[in-house]
């Protein structure tokens, strides 16, 4: 009787066990595949999509898979920390969409740093081009995974984990990064915790960094001005 009771069991957890195993293979990576050879986008299209429509194919031409923009040192002033990324997207390489992939620029002016942040839909492997490097990133368990990189050397981010990079180096440095979504996303700590719009409360800060109110302040004004 207990046997045929367990098989009993089997049999009605059997289909959620597959429903199960039939969710884990369909998120196996970051974006969709493409059903298409290419599906250029239509920068133009006002339709809110997953992602950005296709225009005509007959009217796709090779112009539409290059862009020069990593070509382009960035401005390293326009911010406190002392970086700027260049990103390729469906905006600057059309070809770009459904792909699943990115390639991002980041130049660092002398001790620039890129602040700790996620990708919350892609995993990152950055390539040193030039100067030497400080990265790392830190799991789930808190535990930091560093390693200072020079010119040559490559370093993988896993997807969704906080991560940071530092030119240590006594000049400028430069990196590029192939992630594994078109749309990536970025979410920078310190922006995200004192620039929020509208503003996080202050008592939230003050409670979770253990700083002041004329810290929160302080730290805004730094960071965003005003």
């Amino acid at each position: 009787m207990a046997m045929e009771i367990s098989s009993v069991s089997y049999m009605k957890a059997l289909p959620l066990v597959l429903i199960l195993l039939l969710t884990i293979t369909q998120v196996k990576c970051s974006d969709p595949d493409p059903l298409q050879d290419f599906c250029v986008a239509d920068t133009n299209s006002t339709s809110f999509l997953n992602g950005f429509p296709c225009i005509n194919p007959s009217t796709v031409n090779a112009s539409q898979f290059k862009t020069p923009a990593l070509g382009v040192p960035g401005n390293t002033s326009a911010n406190p920390f002392g970086f700027n990324v260049t990103l390729t997207t469906v905006q600057n390489l059309p070809g770009l969409n459904t792909q699943g992939l990115a390639l991002a620029r980041t130049d660092f002016a002398k001790g620039g740093l890129v602040p700790p942040h996620i990708h919350p839909r892609a995993s990152e492997i950055a390539f040193v081009v030039k100067g030497v490097v400080l990265v790392g990133f830190v799991d789930t368990s808190n535990k930091l995974f560093t390693q200072n990189l020079k010119a040559g050397d490559v370093f993988v981010f896993p997807r969704a984990q906080l991560h940071f990079l530092l030119n240590l180096g006594n000049s400028t440095a430069i990196t590029i990064s192939g992630l594994n979504s078109q749309s990536p996303g970025a979410q920078i700590v310190p922006l995200a915790a004192f620039g929020s719009n509208p503003e996080i409360p202050p008592a939230v800060l003050e409670k979770a960094f253990q700083i002041s109110s004329e810290e929160v302040k302080k730290i805004r004004k730094n960071l965003i001005g005003g």
